[in-house]
């Protein structure tokens, strides 16, 4: 609910500050007195586009703030946690203009971008008027609006679901048949290289471990001859024989050395060890380094082999073994494209048929609820002298989507036979804002939270009319709140608030500004309204007739 508004230096605005209030809020006054600089000012702090110059005059610029009432499950709370801000009970909108046009918005004292604005804009005020391209008369709203009469969010959030999952499921069918067709186009060359791969069945670190053992190869006959001669001289004609030698005698003598050989005998023994130790690891290697000439042969024909493939594929060598597991992978699918692909058929089949029958209920009981807004309009347009109007709400087949397959469209047909069309192209204005007020009644429902604005809608219309636009209008207004601009007097006195907007002269500078109404001004308003620039006894009167009425 809109609480209150402040303007500062906005077109001929100076100062002005007004407190709105629940129920049925009037805005009245001369024309061109400047009831439509408010509303330029408060779409403005909504970031609705707009004048393109709006500072006043003389000013380096140009704000408006507007305050608003939330409850706790009021929809703006939505828009504003997804841009990280937090309200309570209170929300302020504010919004600056420089006199060189750059704009810059806070909500809560929070810097927003003016797509912030517009978003909480559509959950917290709805305009209505002659020119309204926002609300009412934006056929891409009609379906929501028929929904929303309709009361389908549980079918809409079934439809929606049976959307994602056909959607799902056809993604997965169309990745299956891409790799498929990916498998097809190289199905000769995946198979030939997955049997080269598999016949040489390269390891990991085999690679390496080939190309130490040909290295090894290649230099063993220079190294046999000195390892071989290493290990005569550790064996008996060496370092064996010389330190048996020694620990004999050591041993012969030791007796009479009363313990001193004790630890050169020990150690001796200990080079016996590490001799024998020694003498193993020397025959072993020499074991290692025989071979024949075909036995390197074999090892550089695998290890080249080995390379070439690497090469071939664009793969390091030890990388073979998982690229062959790919390879195979990929003809795996090809292999088992049969089943896959009529077990995902069925399933796309299945999420159709699933999402066909949730899109036929929802249009099933959009064609009912159509019915039923059509009567409720039928019942509304007679006591605004529009009885010979037809509306009709026309639901035709649309491109499928996550909420159905229907296109909705209000139509209308001023009389009898005439062909029916779009709201804003067959109704005269006046017409245009009896049909605008009619659906609002009829879907009021669906807009629980905003704040109702009407510019104008009375226009064209008077007396007993322009006294049902009225009455509708603070039906609407109960339990919510509406702003009405209005030259009709009628629906002026059906107002539980009422201003006066008037435009000023001073030291050459014309200014626009708003009065709150007590009773006695209410009803000197209402008499001129009625009889124009002399205001009489009769009608003050005729005004407190309708003002009690």
């Amino acid at each position: 609910m809109l609480r209150g508004l402040d303007i500062r230096d906005m077109l001929i605005i100076d100062r002005l500050e007004i407190a709105f209030q629940p129920g049925l809020n009037v805005l009245t006054g001369e024309t061109g007195a400047g009831k439509s600089i408010l509303l330029d000012a408060l779409g403005f702090v909504l970031g609705w586009r707009g004048r393109a110059e709006l500072v006043r005059q003389g000013a380096d610029q140009g704000e408006v703030t507007a305050w608003f009432d939330l409850a706790p499950d009021h929809p703006a709370h939505a828009v504003l946690e997804e841009a990280g801000i937090t309200a309570e009970d209170e929300l302020i909108l504010r919004r600056i203009n420089t006199k060189d046009g750059r704009k810059t918005a806070w909500v809560n004292d929070r810097r927003v971008s003016g797509e912030v604005l517009r978003a909480l804009s559509d959950t917290l005020v709805e305009l209505h008027g002659q020119h309204d391209d926002r609300g009412l008369l934006n056929p891409r709203g009609h379906r929501q609006m028929l929904d929303a009469f309709a009361g389908l969010d549980n079918d809409l959030a079934k439809t929606r679901d049976s959307w994602r999952a056909l959607g799902e499921a056809r993604k997965a069918l169309a990745a299956t048949e891409a790799k498929i067709a990916e498998a097809k186009a190289e199905e000769d060359y995946l198979r030939h290289a997955v049997a080269e791969l598999d016949a040489l069945s390269p390891e990991a670190g085999e690679e390496a471990a080939l190309d130490t053992q040909r290295r090894l190869m290649q230099a063993a006959e220079k190294i046999r001859a000195d390892i071989g001669k290493a290990g005569e001289a550790l064996g008996l004609q060496g370092a064996e024989g010389l330190v048996t030698d020694a620990s004999r005698w050591l041993q012969a003598v030791a007796d009479k050395a009363e313990g001193r050989l004790d630890a050169p005998l020990a150690a001796i023994e200990q080079a016996m060890l590490a001799l024998d130790e020694a003498q193993q690891g020397v025959a072993d290697c020499l074991d290692a380094l025989s071979f024949n000439t075909s036995e390197l042969e074999d090892v550089e024909e695998r290890l080249f082999a080995i390379r070439g493939l690497a090469r071939k594929h664009g793969v390091l060598a030890d990388d073979l073994r998982a690229f062959a597991d790919d390879l195979r992978a990929r003809l795996a699918v090809l292999d088992d494209s049969a089943s896959d692909l009529k077990s995902l058929t069925v399933a796309v089949e299945a999420a159709q048929a699933d999402y066909d029958a949730n899109a036929m209920r929802l249009t099933q009981k959009r064609a009912k609820a159509a019915k039923a807004l059509d009567k409720a309009m039928a019942a509304e347009l007679a006591p605004l002298k529009m009885e010979r109007a037809v509306f009709a709400t026309s639901i035709t087949v649309a491109e499928p989507g996550p909420e159905g397959a229907d296109a909705v469209a209000f139509t209308v047909a001023t009389n009898p036979g005439a062909p029916a069309g779009p709201l804003n192209k067959i109704a005269s204005g006046g017409e245009l804002s009896r049909f605008l007020l009619a659906l609002k009644v009829c879907l009021t429902d669906a807009a629980q939270g905003l704040t109702m604005i009407f510019d104008e809608i009375d226009r064209g219309v008077g007396g007993a009319t322009a006294d049902a636009v009225g009455r509708r209008l603070a039906d609407l207004a109960k339990g919510g709140q509406v702003l009405v601009v209005t030259h009709s007097p009628q629906v002026a006195a059906l107002g539980g608030h009422h201003w006066r907007v008037e435009k000023r002269q001073d030291n050459d500078a014309t200014t626009s500004t708003v009065v709150a109404l007590d009773q006695s001004a209410r009803v000197d308003e209402i008499a001129r309204m009625l009889s124009g620039d002399r205001v009489t006894d009769a009608a003050r009167e005729a005004a407190r007739v309708l003002i009690d009425l």
